[in-house]
């Protein structure tokens, strides 16, 4: 008899998980039983609000505006950088992992999809990781800020919204900073660091396209203007403005439409 499992309890439970390293280990056991066919999409009797997902007591999570300034050429501030990627990385766990359990209506392509995302994800991190570790630090040595999750949180009321502003805002700003980082660590000798870069900018564009297909979806099924939509959510919601430059050849690789990309540079002439 084959044994059936709800997807959506066992990623709440992957989503609320504290331990790192379990934190892996469960996530890759759902993807093996999505392989084997051995979950239920029977949705949840509740559907619980996170307004903080599982992590280590470590990092410290404090405003943007404190964390400290370091200069990257100083092997603390090298690291510091390494540890913020590690910390976008980790919470990009737990931000495909929440689109799982928070959109319990979606088609089954849409749970493939970010379960596969939060794979990928996990397996960024523990590249990272590794190097910060032979950088001699580990993930919580340094403070970090929460303010992707805080996005996340305000955005669980509607997938469409949730894909604008997350994926399509949040994660796409990766696309336009990677390559900037990746100079830096060139010109501070750090090879590996710069493997590692290249792998998540393809990767993650990759991610933000996933993003894109399922907001277009959204759109179509609500009759929607998509690029209406976009902007009027990222008006409303971001907190802040949306600032250049732009990874314009990354975001339309991403699935940007030709009138985004105009909005785009229009955004970025203006700062």
């Amino acid at each position: 008899m084959r044994v059936s499992y709800n997807l959506f309890e066992e990623v709440y439970r992957c989503l609320m998980e504290t331990a790192l390293d379990e934190k892996v280990q469960q996530l890759q056991m759902l993807q093996q039983h999505w392989t084997e066919g051995a979950f239920n999409f029977e949705p949840t009797k509740t559907l619980h609000k996170v307004p903080d997902a599982g992590r280590p007591d470590k990092p410290d999570l404090v405003p943007p505006k404190e964390l400290p300034r370091r200069r990257l050429g100083s092997k603390e501030g090298h690291a510091a950088l390494m540890h913020s990627i590690l910390h976008i990385e980790f919470n990009a766990v737990n931000l495909a992992l929440d689109a799982v359990y928070r959109f319990q209506d979606m088609p089954r392509e849409f749970y493939r999809d970010w379960l596969g995302v939060a794979g990928e994800e996990a397996y960024h991190f523990q590249m990272v990781r590794e190097h910060l570790y032979h950088l001699g630090y580990e993930y919580g040595d340094f403070p970090a800020h929460n303010g992707l999750w805080v996005t996340t949180y305000e955005t669980d009321h509607d997938p469409l919204v949730r894909m604008a502003l997350v994926p399509r805002t949040l994660e796409a700003r990766g696309l336009d900073v990677t390559p900037s980082m990746i100079q830096k660590l060139r010109a501070v000798g750090d090879k590996r660091g710069v493997e590692i870069l290249k792998i998540l900018l393809n990767d993650e564009i990759g991610h933000v396209e996933v993003g894109t297909r399922w907001f277009r979806y959204l759109c179509h099924q609500r009759n929607l203007n998509p690029f209406d939509t976009f902007t009027d959510i990222v008006k409303n919601y971001f907190h802040g403005d949306l600032k250049g430059p732009f990874n314009f050849e990354a975001r339309q690789d991403a699935g940007f439409s030709d009138e985004e990309i105009d909005w785009l540079k229009s955004l970025e002439t203006a700062s």
